[in-house]
């Protein structure tokens, strides 16, 4: 059972712990994390998550995610995350913040109420010695900043409807493309 911070609705600590299962079925706020990792090219490794996963199955992620543990750091969550998902070594100096937001998710009797911290990850990767935790994750892909662009312009198309995520990883290729 994974437990968390709950947080107030200004993202402050409460000193108050709870399940997941409380956090989510009562919708407390509470922290999480996601990453995207870029390669030399540009190119952003995705993910697709389970057809068991009970929000999005089947759809192209974020590279990886997750909650922040209690007493846990986001840094540290996201390295946590990607390891457990991918099986991929991220060292902290490979880790960079980029933005947080808060997100309000409901479907069907979970309600996640999300402080975020979104990180990037330049890493080059070879698809071969990733080991995929299958009852998260079913395939993974690099893409094109132009097919994801593209995808993210055709409402979403194939991808998790995430707009937060995003929006976030338009900005950044919109801030790489002015440099």
């Amino acid at each position: 059972m994974e437990y968390f911070d709950v947080l107030n609705e200004l993202g402050e600590f409460t000193g108050r712990i709870e399940s997941r299962d409380v956090c989510h079925n009562e919708g407390l706020w509470h922290r999480a994390v996601y990453g995207f990792i870029i390669n030399k090219n540009g190119d952003v490794l995705l993910q697709k998550r389970s057809k068991s996963k009970k929000l999005w199955p089947n759809l192209w992620d974020i590279t990886a995610g997750g909650h922040v543990l209690a007493g846990e750091f986001g840094e540290q969550a996201l390295i946590r995350e990607v390891g457990e998902e991918l099986g991929i070594d991220v060292k902290p100096d490979e880790v960079r913040y980029l933005v947080g937001s808060t997100s309000i998710n409901e479907k069907g009797s979970t309600i996640n109420k999300h402080f975020n911290e979104c990180y990037l990850i330049k890493k080059d990767i070879n698809i071969k010695d990733i080991t995929l935790q299958t009852d998260e994750v079913s395939d993974i892909r690099w893409f094109s900043k132009e097919e994801i662009l593209k995808r993210i312009n055709n409402n979403y198309d194939g991808i998790t409807d995430k707009t937060g995520p995003w929006n976030f990883l338009k900005k950044y290729y919109e801030y790489l493309d002015k440099k």
